[in-house]
């Protein structure tokens, strides 16, 4: 009986002092030196992913299942980009195992490796996607069996906000003290998210053309752009808002293309301006910038705006809001409180 193929591997030719990928009678240089060994192992790993072919069926390498969910799912959605690093590291531990493999012993073994619980619990649902991807299209499943993830437990949610006081001293002893381009920007990054509780990766994209300063609407998706989970949906632009939204549009003339911009283009990622401007001298050390949307979120049920109303504002299910902030609430069980 024929012993089974060896997979490929690396060899190290001496006499050239070069990594070749040995793969049965095939002999594939890699053009790495003896000193370049990972680069020859990532050459290894591309040779066995371009010449590796898919077996669809009920047991299937975890490597083909995550491909076949990136290739015909995540390719098509809004995060695509945002999820490739989670897809990586889902490919580093779990690629070479087999479904059958998927148990809550591993599954816990993962856990213990990512070492970092929030992510970790992001990933595996991630990947209890994929396999359901797989388990329904025909073409490549069923699965045997469909394997039962277990993930670290949800985390308490993050409710810290910030008081008008607090919101001053940020923007006083913060924000003010920061070079002036840095300043601009983040300053316009914090009136936004304080008046309207929008999401701070939406904040950044926001361009002149979706605020309308007549009809006193802000749109928060760009025209073309899939809605994603994650609700971005039109805001009303309060009082205060919008005075500063003219003199803004005044100030940076008719050429400008984005609220907050540099160099001509969207400015995204303002987490390290934030951080400098958290750390300055009597500035507020422990807030993030989704700290404005609970902020955000608190004071309008501490003034005792109708729960609709205030979650169509925010792009959050009226629940959710409800569930997380509704005992900021003037009357929150005011009547069970007061029941004799």
């Amino acid at each position: 009986m024929p012993r089974p193929k060896s997979p490929p591997r690396l060899w190290l030719d001496e006499a050239r002092q070069t990594w070749t990928i040995i793969d049965g009678g095939k002999r594939i240089r890699t053009g790495c030196g003896a000193c370049e060994l990972q680069s020859a192992a990532k050459s290894l790993q591309d040779y066995i992913a371009d010449t590796h072919i898919v077996t669809h069926g009920s047991n299937p390498l975890i490597s083909d299942v995550l491909k076949a969910y990136s290739d015909e799912h995540l390719a098509y959605t809004v995060s695509a980009a945002s999820v490739s690093y989670d897809m990586d590291r889902l490919e580093e531990w779990w690629g070479a195992k087999r479904a059958a493999e998927v148990t809550a012993e591993n599954c816990r073994l993962y856990i213990e490796h990512r070492d970092a619980p929030t992510i970790c619990r992001r990933e595996l649902g991630m990947f209890h996607a994929a396999l359901m991807h797989w388990h329904k299209h025909r073409e490549h499943g069923p699965l045997g069996v469909m394997p039962i993830i277990v993930k670290p437990p949800a985390s308490d949610p993050r409710t810290r906000w910030m008081t008008r006081t607090e919101a001053a001293k940020f923007i006083w002893h913060g924000i003010r003290k920061m070079p002036l381009g840095r300043r601009k920007r983040l300053f316009r990054f914090f009136i936004i998210g304080w008046y309207t509780g929008t999401r701070h990766a939406a904040i950044g994209g926001i361009s002149w053309k979706m605020v309308d300063l007549e009809s006193r609407i802000m749109q928060r998706r760009p025209e073309g752009v899939a809605e994603t989970r994650k609700k971005r949906p039109p805001v009303k632009i309060g009082r205060r808002l919008l005075s500063h939204l003219r003199r803004w549009r005044r100030l940076d003339g008719p050429n400008a293309k984005y609220v907050i911009e540099y160099g001509g283009k969207p400015c995204s990622d303002l987490g390290t301006a934030w951080d400098m401007a958290r750390d300055m001298p009597g500035s507020i050390p422990d807030v993030t910038p989704h700290t404005l949307r609970h902020s955000r979120a608190t004071h309008l049920m501490r003034q005792g705006v109708d729960v609709w109303e205030a979650s169509k504002s925010l792009g959050m299910s009226a629940e959710m809001l409800e569930r997380v902030y509704g005992h900021h609430r003037p009357d929150w069980q005011e009547n069970a409180a007061e029941a004799r």
